[in-house]
C-alpha cells in the first residue's frame, strides 16, 4: 500500500508531504495519525532544523477531507469525534513544534489544508494556489481553535468573508488578506523554500526556539500565557555556546556555525 505520507531528510531540512494526489492530496484518518507521527520522526532528527510541508503532484497542498470516507470515517457521532480529535492532535504538534515549519502551497488549500497551513509558522505560495473553507457547503461545523487559528492570522471580517461565502480565493488575495507570506512562481518556489529552509538553518537554533515559543504564547489569553518560560528560553540563549559563536564570528566577520547549545 503505499504510503499516503512521505518523509524525507536532506541535511537540515526535513520534507513530510502529503501524498495523495488523485485526491488532491485530501486528508483521511489515517493520514492525520500517520502525519502526526512523521512530524515527531522528524523533532528527534537532530541534525533536522526546519520542516517543509508539502503536497504531491504539484496540482494541491491539501485539499481538504477526504469526502469519499465520510461514510466509513465521519458517519456517527463517535466517529467525527474521533476524526476532529485526529486532526485536532496533528495541529496542535504543529502549533508546538520545537522546530520552524514551512508551508510549500501549489494549487489547491481548502478545508483542513487551510487549518494545516495556518499552523505552519510560514506560508509560501504559487501563483496558481487557490484556498478556501467550504464547511457551509457540506454542513460541517467549523471549532472555535481552527476559527481562532485563522482569525489570528486574518482577522475576523475575511473569516466571515471565507466562512459565509464558502468561495475560493486567489493567490492574490490570500496574501491580501495576510493568510501567505509570499507568492513565488511555480517554477521558482521549490528554491524558493529550500533557500529559506536554508538560511532559518543556519541561524541559532536557541534564538529561533525563543521566538517560537514567545509568539504562542502572544496568541494565548492574557492569562493563560507562560511568561516565566518566555524568559527562560530568552535566558538559555544569553547563555548558550551559540551566543558566545555569533559574537566571535561578529568580530572575525565570518559566518557563524551554530550548535544549539
Amino acid at each position: 500500500m503505499e504510503d499516503k505520507i512521505l518523509v524525507t531528510v536532506n541535511g537540515a531540512i526535513g520534507t513530510l508531504t502529503f501524498n495523495n494526489p488523485q485526491r488532491h492530496n485530501a486528508m483521511s484518518f489515517d493520514m492525520w495519525q500517520r502525519g502526526t507521527a512523521a512530524l515527531e520522526e522528524l523533532a528527534r532528527e537532530a541534525a533536522v532544523r526546519v520542516v517543509v510541508l508539502t503536497g504531491a503532484g504539484g496540482k494541491a497542498f491539501v485539499s481538504g477531507a477526504d469526502i469519499s470516507k465520510f461514510e466509513s470515517e465521519r458517519a456517527g457521532a463517535d466517529a467525527v469525534t474521533a476524526y476532529n480529535a485526529a486532526t485536532e492532535h496533528f495541529s496542535e504538534a504543529l502549533l508546538d513544534y520545537p522546530k520552524p515549519t514551512i508551508a510549500m502551497i501549489r494549487g489547491y488549500c481548502m478545508g483542513g489544508g487551510v487549518g494545516i497551513a495556518v499552523s505552519c509558522d510560514l506560508r509560501i505560495a504559487n501563483e496558481a494556489s487557490r484556498f478556501g473553507v467550504p464547511a457551509a457547503k457540506l454542513g460541517l461545523g467549523y471549532s472555535f481553535e481552527n476559527l481562532r487559528r485563522l482569525m489570528d492570522l486574518v482577522g475576523p471580517q475575511f473569516v466571515n468573508e471565507m466562512l459565509f461565502t464558502a468561495r475560493q480565493f486567489d493567490a492574490e488575495e490570500a496574501r491580501h488578506m495576510r493568510l501567505i507570506n509570499r507568492i513565488v512562481p511555480d517554477a521558482e518556489i521549490e528554491a524558493y523554500v529550500h533557500h529559506m529552509a536554508e538560511t532559518i538553518a543556519g541561524n541559532a537554533p536557541l534564538t529561533i526556539r525563543a521566538v517560537k515559543a514567545t509568539v504562542r504564547e502572544l496568541l494565548r489569553d492574557a492569562a493563560a500565557r507562560d511568561l516565566a518560560r518566555c524568559e527562560s528560553l530568552v535566558k538559555e540563549c544569553f547563555e548558550s555556546a551559540d551566543y558566545q559563536e555569533g559574537r566571535r564570528a561578529f568580530l572575525e566577520k565570518r559566518k557563524p556555525v551554530f550548535s544549539g547549545e
